[in-house]
């Protein structure tokens, strides 16, 4: 085959698999695409295929709609989420309150007779607060593991040994939720002569309304409680002789008072 039938066939096979300039087959092949996508994706007039899937959406037929929220389970998070705030709130409010050993609470509410307190105390001799009408009871609540009442117990002492003599107070102390062998050791390691009840209380903390030690009640000759003292570092004698000076002078002039009438 001569040179020029083998350029004239080439030619012919490229011009057999090349379309002519004159052949509209690629637009007929590109026209077919923009009809398939066209087919596929509604027409800026037609709404029915948009509104379908969203009536669909809002009557909750679809699984993508959003579950219903419990109301009832987020109302209980929120009302425990208050109660946390509110106590935290109390806390740092008590906590900034009390600058001053012994702080006084519950004047308006603790003008009740005193409850009853019996058991056996530390040394095996039975206690009665009743039998100690006629003087002023220091009644303490107490722990060994609570770090207030070590800070206190020095200045329990102190005001047991100044009455001591005439004998018109006494301290008694009922263990808080503690072991009775570490309340003996620790009375014994740092003094402490007065009525110890370490166990067989029964409900008396309840009686008296204590939710946290030390706490500190003043129960008067004629056997009523006159104060609940409170503190992070509990009480002080000096502080507990001032206020039991107070009260015999009020009662004093209230006697007087009485004659006058």
């Amino acid at each position: 085959m001569t040179a020029a039938a083998i350029l004239s066939a080439s030619d012919g096979g490229e011009a057999a698999s090349r379309p002519s300039e004159g052949d509209s087959h690629p637009q007929r092949q590109l026209s077919s695409m923009g009809s398939g996508e066209a087919a596929s994706r509604p027409s800026e007039g037609d709404s029915s295929n948009v509104q379908e899937p969203l009536k669909k959406r809002s009557n909750g037929d679809t699984p993508d709609a959003p579950p219903e929220r419990n109301w009832g389970s987020r109302s209980v998070r929120l009302a425990a989420l208050a109660v946390a705030v509110s106590m935290v709130i109390l806390i740092v409010v008590f906590a900034i309150s009390e600058p001053r050993q012994g702080a006084l609470i519950g004047r308006s509410t603790v003008a009740q007779p005193a409850p009853d307190i019996e058991g056996e105390t530390l040394s095996g001799d039975f206690f009665d607060l009743d039998a100690h009408r006629g003087r002023w009871v220091v009644l303490n609540f107490f722990a060994t593991w609570c770090v207030g009442c070590r800070v206190e117990h020095p200045e329990l002492v102190k005001f047991s040994s100044r009455h001591k003599a005439s004998g018109d107070a006494i301290v008694v102390t009922i263990a808080f939720d503690d072991d009775p062998q570490k309340v003996k050791e620790f009375f014994d390691t740092r003094g402490g002569d007065w009525p110890v009840i370490a166990e067989g209380v029964g409900q008396t903390w309840v009686d008296y309304g204590v939710t946290n030690v030390p706490e500190t009640y003043i129960i008067s000759p004629a056997g009523y409680v006159t104060d609940k003292l409170v503190g992070t570092y509990g009480v002080t004698a000096d502080a507990l002789d001032a206020r039991i000076s107070d009260l015999e002078t009020a009662a004093a002039n209230a006697r007087g008072r009485e004659r006058t009438e």
